[in-house]
Order: structure tokens, then sequence, then C-alpha cells
């Protein structure tokens, strides 16, 4: 814990999470002595590997996380979703988050919440003392509330995320130096305003991790060129963790956790070929690249990551598979996928789960009728644009994992056993703080 006492404000326990946006707990135990202060944490707390969602995708994680509750509550399954009766797609943003958020139960019961850089909620809201919208956010200018927080976050060259375009380079150099200077304002701003406001609750998310996993993970595991560079990095994450939970006074309790773990990447599969290739889908043309051009005799599309959806006469606007006819082709595409296999030789999916697995709420009506959860090395892609092979590359050589996130909790009675996942974040954090909540509105469980 901290090295002061709490001066102002109630008597009520608090919490200080910490979000490591796409961090496998494998790699910072592999390298306990390289990241002393999580190690530490870890120790004297308690820490494990834990499960993402289905599909395991910030879009969907991070409202997933911060509400726990599955995309079928939440109404965000992934970073595209299509609109209910129709071909057309949007970017799920703050506002199509329909369960309700942590800091929205704290700021109901009357105690103050400063929320920085979570992914999925721009617009700001105004209901909570401070916010500043993570991923998917146009810029500070906007994302910022109040206004003297915007100030303050321009005085410091605070970034909503790190130029991931710059890992498109074979010289990665740039965008190391990038990511670093993105992590430094974001360690500022939280350095700033945990000291800074007096809150119940305060939520930030280091989301560069994910950036710098995503073009530099096979560097590490596979000695690459890059590799101490990748280690360097989180050197630096685990000392601006450690610097953070020096100045959390003793009434806080810090947590510290991933969205989803992390892998290599060997291979993009682009489903919408594939789909295309094995006579599922086709277009009314050959200018085609969005949804909404697919034919009408079209019986699957999918949208990413891994998700798959029945042409379904009576739901989509062009429907062409009868409802009788429903559960027999979505086990055909199951079976098919389950079947395929990469160039090397390994099936392509680890599992591939039915929407009633994994589903529940009053927002099932957009979701995928399969999802398609990957073996390790196989990006799941799904453009409309069209691809010359089902299998290809791309600049990115590390992916998102279903399994292997982290989660870190500073008490010990906190138990991070087996069958954990992100569903269990958000009870445990109401109940590390002493709030009530109704059980039934959570589909995770207290770990407290």
């Amino acid at each position: 814990m901290g090295l002061f006492d709490r001066l102002t404000g109630g008597d009520e326990p608090r919490v200080a999470f910490f979000g490591i946006d796409g961090v496998p707990y494998s790699f910072l135990k592999e390298n306990a002595s390289e990241f002393e202060n999580l190690a530490a944490l870890a120790n004297e707390g308690s820490a494990g590997p834990i499960d993402s969602i289905v599909p395991p995708e910030s879009s969907a994680c991070w409202p997933a996380l911060t509400t726990g509750a599955n995309p079928g509550e939440t109404g965000v399954y992934g970073f595209q979703d299509r609109e209910i009766g129709s071909y057309d797609t949007y970017v799920p943003m703050g506002r199509d988050v329909q369960a309700t958020r942590i800091w929205d139960r704290v700021t109901d019961a009357g105690r103050k919440a400063t929320v920085m850089n979570v992914p999925v909620t721009f617009p700001p809201q105004r209901n909570v003392q401070r916010m500043v919208s993570g991923f998917l956010s146009p810029g500070v200018d906007k994302a910022a509330h109040p206004t003297d927080l915007e100030n303050y976050l321009d005085s410091i060259d605070y970034r909503i995320d790190a130029d991931a375009k710059l890992g498109h380079d074979e010289d990665k150099a740039e965008f190391i130096e990038n990511a670093h200077e993105t992590l430094d304002a974001r360690f500022e701003a939280f350095k700033h305003y945990v000291q800074e406001d007096d809150w119940d609750l305060f939520f930030g998310v280091f989301m560069t991790t994910d950036r710098v996993n995503h073009f530099l993970f096979k560097h590490y595991e596979e000695d690459g060129d890059y590799k101490e560079e990748f280690v360097d990095f989180y050197r630096k994450v685990d000392r601006y963790l450690g610097e953070l939970r020096s100045m959390l006074a003793d009434d806080v309790t810090m947590v510290v956790a991933s969205d989803h773990g992390f892998t290599s990447l060997d291979y993009e599969v682009h489903f919408n070929q594939w789909l295309a290739d094995e006579g599922w889908l086709s277009y009314e043309d050959d200018d085609h690249e969005e949804l909404g051009d697919i034919s009408d005799d079209t019986e699957a599309y999918s949208l990413i990551p891994g998700r798959f959806y029945i042409n379904l006469e009576g739901r989509e606007p062009r429907g062409s598979v009868p409802e009788e006819e429903y559960e027999a082709k979505r086990a055909e595409l199951k079976e098919a996928l389950e079947d395929l296999e990469g160039p090397n030789g390994k099936k392509v999916c680890a599992r591939v789960v039915e929407k009633e697995d994994a589903f529940e709420g009053d927002h099932e009506d957009i979701a995928p009728d399969l999802v398609a959860i990957p073996n390790y090395g196989f990006d799941l892609k799904a453009g409309f644009k069209g691809h010359d092979d089902v299998f290809g590359t791309g600049p990115r050589n590390g992916m998102h994992s279903f399994d292997n996130a982290s989660l870190f909790v500073d008490d010990p009675d906190v138990t991070v056993g087996d069958d954990v996942d992100l569903f269990d974040i958000a009870p445990t954090i109401l109940d590390l703080m002493e709030m009530d909540y109704p059980d039934h509105e959570f589909d995770g469980r207290s770990l407290v």
C-alpha cells in the first residue's frame, strides 16, 4: 500500500484500477525478475491468469470488464456491429454500451470517480468528476471533461493512442519512440490525478501495451531484432505501475488487469474470402467493399473477429436461409470451421461457440450465430473487399488470445484461481469498496 493516509473524503475503502491492455500473464510471470513491481504485487496480494470473453476483442472486452456483463447485455460485440434489420454497420462507441458501468454505480452511491483512457467510452460522461475517453475517441479536445482536464492534457502532450500506422514500417524505431512518448504522457496524467483528485474509484487504462504487442510480440517470442526493445518497454510499464502503487494511500486497493491475452501471429485468415470460396457468400457485383454488397443468395457472412452470421430470412433484409433450415445450416458451418486447417496443417479454430452459450440479455438481436476462437497463430479477419488467398500475412506479428489475460489485486484475501474471467473484475472492485450491488446484474462473481 501507500505511504500516507487519505486526507480528504469519507472513510470507505477505495480502489485504483490500472488496465494494461492485452498483456499476457505468462509473459509477466516468466520475466518476474525483470518486472519487480508486478512481482511484488503478486507476492503481497493475489495474481494469476484469467480468461477474456467471447469474442476476445478490445471493443467488446472493455465494456464487459467495466460492467461485469456479457455482450448480450452491453450490446457491443466487436469493433464493428450490424444494425438491427439492416446490412448497415457501425463502430460502437461509449453511448452504445447499454449495461451499467462500474463508475456509474460508484457515482450513483454518492461517491466519486476519475476515469481515464478506457476504450469505448466516447463521448466522455458528465456524471463523473473527471473523464478522458480512450480508444476510438477523435482527439483530446473532444474526449476530455471538464475543460481544465483538456487544458492539462494538452500541456503534457497527452495522446489518446499510439500511432499504430508507424508499426507497419519494417524499421520499428519511430513506432517504438512514439509508443514510449504515449506511455510517458499517460503515466504523467495518471500520476497527476491520482494525487490531485479526491476519488473513491480511479480507473485508468494503458492502451499502448496492446499496440506494442501487435507489432513486436513475435520478436519477443522468437528472439527477433526488437526483443530487447520489447522487454525494455515493459520494464517502463512495470516501473510506472510501481510508482503509482507507492502514491496510493493505505485505504486504497490497487488492481491491475488486461482485457485479453496475446500470442504470436503466423497467418491472417480472411474468412469472408473463405466463405466465398466454399460457396456460402457471394456479391452482387465485382465492386464490393461492405456488408450491404452481398448477394441475395448469400447464406453466411463474417464480421471481425471470427463472428459468423447466417443470412437468415426475416432477420436480415435479404435473408436467403429459411428459419426452418437455420439449425442445420449453422451446424454445417460450425463443422466446416472446426475442420478448417491452415497452411501449416494446424486447425485454425480452437473451438466454435454457438451464440446461446456466450450471449444472454436484452441486446441479443445482433448477436453472431457462431464465434470462432482461434488457435494460437491464426488472426481472424473479415473484410468485404476480397482477397486472393484465405491465408496471408500483414504488418502485425502479434494477436489476441482468449486465455492468459492478467489480473493482479493488492489484497491477499482475493483469490485469483481457476475459472476466473473478465466478468469477475467489476463485482470484485465493488466488494473491495464495500459497496452493495445486485448479484443478478453481473455475469461474474466477486473474488474477495
